[in-house]
């Protein structure tokens, strides 16, 4: 499920759901919240786990440790909840993705297929 960037730094590229950690919150939390905020609480996935982690320079003056998190999902359609921020969203095949896709999103491809947990960009 992927929608195209409205705002920030990656306009225009095809991105997941996702977000900066709230304090005290962990990985799964934050995934499941960010998954909420943008595309709806009917939206049901397994519990998040962790997939990779990159160390992102794409958008500099902006850099990010980028924690890549997987989940499967259960049901629901998603939303587009922040109309200021994304696009609609549209579900993809992961070997047929559309482009330009955003920063970390071909390392979470190559993360799910192969097990490689570490990528610099």
């Amino acid at each position: 499920m992927l929608a195209i960037r409205k705002s920030s730094h990656g306009v225009g590229e095809y991105s997941l759901a996702g977000g900066h950690l709230e304090i005290n919150e962990s990985f799964e939390e934050c995934a499941l919240r960010e998954l909420a905020e943008e595309a709806g609480s009917d939206i049901k996935v397994t519990k998040p786990k962790f997939l990779c982690v990159t160390n992102v320079r794409k958008y500099l003056p902006k850099h990010y440790a980028d924690i890549g998190m997987v989940a499967e999902w259960i049901s629901g359609e998603p939303i587009r909840m922040e109309p200021e921020k994304k696009e609609d969203w549209a579900w993809y095949d992961l070997d047929k993705l559309p482009s330009p896709v955003f920063g970390p999103l071909d390392n979470y491809i190559e993360a799910y297929k192969t097990g490689r947990v570490y990528f610099e960009e």
